[in-house]
């Protein structure tokens, strides 16, 4: 009888196992199949968020070109105490801005961002204009790298390379002359030029900019930095002196600028320095939720008065 019963326990015993295994695998692909529908909900969700934070941010841009436009309606000078020059504190955006909350939840979107002129760093486009190398701009640039304690000859090397990529194809077909650089557009392609690091750049990048087109410095806005970089005969402490008269009285003429030095004669021509600008960086932070994003554009500005109109260059998202 007992040797009878000993293959039924055994068949028991397998039927167990093998029913334990099934279920375990049924709650396996149950898991699987929650875990990727999860995955591509927070997926669409993700990309839900990008899109609104784009809206968000494209919207800032709109509302910073009608700033920018306004202003040149009602004053020919360009300072850092215009309504353009205020940053914006982070806000908490309405409910017109949807982020899957139910309707009697408020929207938890925040936007941030500022003005600034982009005319108050040193172009350095106007290094190598044209493809054509600029001694008087090479030695501009060069200052301004020793008052950033930096090496002056890098901007020979800079101006160099700027020549090099911009010339034709036929122009570089010397064996000897190696592949043709890239052209330079933004400040981070400066690594590209011999002698350029990263610790150079981080100590340079808030100085210097590349503009569509040759253009003056704006000393209504540039630091003391840039305008001893610039006027050829201006001392770092004379510019610091001028930072400072002009946080009392802007110059409203070139004239004015030269002359306010006691005792100091400048040389200033419009190609150097102006009291307008033309070019200004927008920056913006939208945050929602748990993701954020980052956008830093270029606009210009053109014409006078009722005339005026802007222009987006280029647009950077990180």
């Amino acid at each position: 009888m007992k040797a009878h019963l000993a293959p039924f326990h055994r068949q028991r015993g397998v039927a167990v196992i093998v029913a334990l295994l099934l279920t375990t695998l049924a709650i396996t692909i149950v898991a699987s199949l929650f875990w990727q529908q999860q995955v591509q909900v927070r997926s669409i969700e993700n990309q839900r968020l990008q899109l609104q934070k784009q809206w968000i941010l494209r919207g800032a841009l709109d509302w910073a070109s009608l700033i920018l436009r306004e202003d040149a309606k009602y004053s020919s000078v360009d300072t850092l105490d215009e309504p353009w020059a205020v940053p914006l504190a982070e806000t908490k955006l309405d409910q017109y801005v949807d982020n899957g909350q139910s309707d009697t939840d408020v929207a938890d979107a925040t936007l941030s961002g500022s003005i600034s002129d982009a005319q108050a760093r040193y172009n350095l486009t106007n290094l190598c204009p044209d493809g054509i190398v600029n001694p008087d701009e090479v030695e501009a640039f060069g200052r301004l790298l020793s008052n950033a304690k930096l090496d002056p000859a890098l901007a020979q090397a800079t101006a160099n390379t700027m020549a090099a990529a911009q010339k034709k194809p036929a122009e570089n077909s010397d064996s000897q002359s190696g592949p043709q650089p890239m052209n330079l557009t933004q400040v981070d392609d400066l690594l590209a030029v011999p002698g350029f690091t990263p610790e150079i750049l981080d100590k340079l990048k808030e100085f210097v900019i590349f503009l569509p087109r040759a253009t003056p410095i704006n000393v209504n806005t540039a630091p003391a930095e840039v305008l001893a970089a610039r006027i050829d005969g201006l001392s770092l402490a004379n510019a610091n002196t001028l930072v400072t008269s002009r946080n009392t009285a802007s110059f409203r003429y070139i004239a004015d600028f030269a002359e306010r030095l006691s005792g100091v004669s400048l040389s200033v021509s419009n190609l150097e320095a102006s009291v307008t600008t033309n070019y200004f960086l927008v920056n913006g932070k939208v945050r929602m939720d748990r993701a954020e994003l980052d956008m830093q554009a270029l606009i210009e500005r053109d014409g006078t008065g009722t005339n005026t109109t802007t222009k987006l260059i280029w647009i950077r998202e990180y």
